[in-house]
């Protein structure tokens, strides 16, 4: 089982395990929810989404200016 990931310029297929959700994946790339929206195949979703076989994730980096 596995899924897609997408972010900045990696775009790799990454082994999946058993209720491995969004917030895993941000704490495995040592990333903040605080500064990352998640899309699963296309739609915008939370960080308790859990990932499934062959799910595409897009990991978008938020510009915060002021």
């Amino acid at each position: 089982m596995n899924f897609k990931l997408k972010f900045k310029n990696i775009e790799e297929t990454r082994p999946l395990t058993e209720k491995y959700t969004i917030q895993n994946l941000l704490d495995d790339l040592e990333l903040s929810a605080q500064t990352i929206v998640a899309k699963q195949n296309g739609e915008l979703t939370i960080e308790d989404s859990v990932i499934n076989d062959k799910d595409e994730i897009q990991l978008i980096q938020i510009i915060y200016g002021g």
